[in-house]
């Protein structure tokens, strides 16, 4: 009998032992033939990209600077704001005590403001610096980002970032948005017949020009000079490229382009048309809805009420210039980001779309708009183009400068 029991317990154990076995088995296999679309929470939170802002803004432009970050904040993204030295100090402490003091961003932590302020100029390479600077500080600050987005006070949002997230969420993240619709033709008489001018940023406390007699150079003959907005929407790798340049090619271009007129609008053309690997992510439009005054586009239209048809006829994220605190920007507030406080945020599925929109409930949520789908026909169209080669680093060029 005690042998029969002990046998007993032998092939029970055997049994549970096989069950288990068969358990855990079945359970791999069924978590390998789970289909594609199942994903986890956080799998379904990665398809929504991030954005790494910079605001810049001069003398007079603290109000317009505030304004523009306010409209387009969102938790999810990263925020640099910068007041070059012209503005005056009483200025530039007032927009670090509002950042400070504002409980949103201290307790979310994504905006910084750069308190070492530049002199920064149009005329020169010292827009293109301060580009870069903040460039490096994002990359810095947070590894978690897909876009850097340059902008300026006189620009505004056309559409919420809960439109934007939901647009870029289906794009090739190595998408560069580059505007090369370019007036290199001219560039090619113009640039010619004046001399370069020294940007007075890097040796003055003032924006007076100062010229200096072009000698004679030109580009290496390995590359080829493209031009267009300063404007742009430029990918994470494209931008590690240009901070870190293992092949010296963005360092190279950085002392060509010094004391060279209106350097953002070449310098980081250039640099990604000649490059093989970036070349074929050019997208040529920086998303912006801009008026210009005359050919050859040279000044662009401060903007009104008058272009508001046009301005959301674009599909664009972005337009620029505006006036501090014109009728325009509260009617795009009321009618397109949906905004009834201009000191307050625009409204999004992180705030629960509430019109105050000051608790953080869910980073991860969104409804897009009408906005949306004037982006995404927008985008859908120039990614397009852009996959067919058209318009994509084709503008024409020269060596000589």
């Amino acid at each position: 009998m005690e042998k029969k029991w002990v046998f007993s317990l032998l092939i029970t154990s055997l049994v549970c032992v096989f069950l288990i076995v068969t358990y855990f088995n079945m359970s791999l296999l069924l978590s390998s033939l789970r289909p594609p679309n199942e994903t986890s929470p956080h799998s379904k939170v990665d398809k929504l990209p991030r954005f790494a802002y910079l605001v810049s803004g001069s003398k007079g432009d603290l109000e317009s600077l505030w304004r523009t970050l306010r409209a387009m904040y969102h938790p999810r993204n990263q925020y640099i704001v910068h007041m070059d030295l012209e503005s005056p100090l009483e200025e530039r402490l007032e927009l670090a005590s509002r950042i400070s003091n504002d409980s949103m961003y201290s307790t979310i932590g994504n905006v910084y403001m750069i308190t070492k302020a530049n002199l920064v100029t149009y005329t020169g390479p010292t827009m293109v610096a301060n580009t870069l600077h903040a460039c490096a500080i994002h990359l810095k600050r947070s590894p978690d980002w897909d876009w850097f987005i340059n902008l300026s006070a006189s620009d505004y949002p056309l559409v919420t970032q809960d439109d934007l997230l939901y647009t870029f969420s289906t794009l090739d993240r190595n998408l560069n948005f580059i505007d090369h619709r370019s007036r290199l033709g001219w560039w090619k008489t113009k640039y010619r017949a004046m001399p370069l001018m020294i940007d007075p940023a890097l040796y003055m406390l003032n924006k007076s020009d100062i010229f200096w007699v072009r000698p004679g150079r030109s580009l290496p003959n390995a590359f080829k000079l493209h031009t267009g907005s300063a404007w742009m929407v430029l990918s994470r790798p494209f931008v590690e490229y240009i901070i870190w340049g293992w092949d010296n090619l963005p360092r190279t271009l950085l002392m060509y382009y010094t004391n060279f007129v209106s350097s953002p609008e070449f310098y980081f053309h250039t640099i990604i048309c000649n490059v093989p690997e970036f070349s074929k992510t050019a997208v040529n439009n920086d998303l912006h809805y801009i008026a210009w005054h005359r050919r050859p586009k040279q000044h662009p239209l401060f903007l009104s009420l008058t272009h508001m048809r046009p301005m959301i006829a674009s599909g664009a994220a972005f337009a620029r210039k505006f006036r501090t605190n014109d009728s325009a920007l509260d009617r795009i507030d009321k009618e397109l980001l949906m905004r009834t406080n201009k000191e307050g945020f625009t409204p999004g599925g992180w705030c629960g779309w509430k019109p105050e929109c000051s608790v953080v409930e869910d980073v991860d949520r969104i409804r897009p708009g009408l906005g949306a789908e004037r982006l995404k026909r927008l985008l859908d169209r120039l990614v397009a183009e852009a996959k067919s080669g058209k318009n994509q680093c084709e503008i024409e060029s020269m060596n000589q400068a």
